[in-house]
């Protein structure tokens, strides 16, 4: 962990973040752990937690950015193919209407909006 990054990461776990497993924890059970103070990121550093964020507008690290675009594109491949299965909870439009916000998360994250 360097002090002179000036860059705001994304954590290696983008799409299934600790902070949303907290938030989802915490809604329904109202309980809340605490958040870790360092996280390793996808760019491979270990950061301050503060120096992150899962905000395609905000994150300045390069090799963070392609992680979280990949992570994003790979995980919309996912969630249509759980829409696809036999007696799946998730169906087919739900599916696919979650799979469109990762898709366009991973197009802000490649630098192509805005």
């Amino acid at each position: 962990m360097s002090e002179d990054d000036p860059h705001i990461h994304v954590e290696v776990k983008v799409v299934r973040g600790e902070a949303a497993v907290r938030n989802m924890l915490a809604a329904t059970f109202g309980l809340a752990g605490d958040l870790p103070s360092v996280v390793a990121t996808g760019c491979g550093l270990r950061v301050p937690y503060a120096m992150t964020s899962p905000r395609p507008d905000h994150v300045t690290c390069l090799p963070c950015r392609e992680h979280a675009r990949s992570e994003h594109l790979r995980f919309a491949d996912e969630i249509e193919r759980l829409g696809r299965l036999p007696g799946s909870s998730v169906t087919p439009a739900e599916a696919q209407q979650a799979a469109a916000r990762h898709r366009a998360l991973a197009e802000g994250f490649s630098g192509l909006e805005g």
